[in-house]
């Protein structure tokens, strides 16, 4: 159990029927008159779904643990990913929904942050940037390059995403991974 007076960004509630939520945003609001209450943004961990919940200051919550460990992207087998724990080696197979959109932007040897409840996978977290190789893109027109223009570019993975007009087949960029946006090349 814990206090709103205590919440932290990431932390993750059992609410409503042992639902468990995600605390995205929070913030205390003290008004002239009346109590004190804190302002919520909340992201189901299964669903996804964001919602916006009010609770009054000091109010207990249920709090659910969460296990986080940094394991490495292995292979697909079949429709599950099959991720290594670093530090005992074991496997874990999970399924697509699970991985969500980190799916997008994950190859062999990548690192990421699996998040479990009662040995049930929550969710799969990916850094906010990641490096891949562009596999495919059309040539950049020339006299296009000053127009700040985007063209879709296929990352390794099979995501495609938009990249400036100068980027070329073959070269490594750096992904927001929560934007699927271009962030630079990486100079190798």
């Amino acid at each position: 159990m814990a206090s709103t007076n205590d919440l932290k960004n990431g932390m993750v509630l059992k609410l409503e029927g042992g639902q468990l939520w995600s605390v995205v945003e929070f913030q205390h609001v003290k008004p002239g008159k009346g109590p004190a209450f804190v302002r919520t943004k909340l992201k189901n961990v299964l669903s996804g779904k964001v919602v916006d919940k009010t609770f009054n200051a000091g109010v207990k919550v249920e709090t659910a643990t969460v296990d986080k460990r940094d394991m490495q992207f292995s292979y697909m087998d079949g429709e599950y990913f099959v991720f290594m724990d670093m530090q005992t080696y074991d496997q874990l197979h999970i399924d697509r929904k699970a991985v969500g959109d980190a799916a997008n932007f994950l190859i062999e040897g990548f690192t990421a942050t699996v998040a479990q409840h009662e040995g049930e996978v929550l969710f799969v977290e990916l850094p906010a940037a990641v490096e891949l190789v562009i596999q495919e893109t059309e040539p950049g027109v020339q006299g296009d390059r000053s127009t700040g223009g985007t063209k879709p570019a296929t990352l390794e993975t099979g995501h495609q995403i938009q990249v400036p007009l100068f980027i070329t087949t073959g070269e490594k960029i750096k992904v927001d991974t929560r934007t699927s946006d271009y962030l630079g090349r990486v100079n190798s």
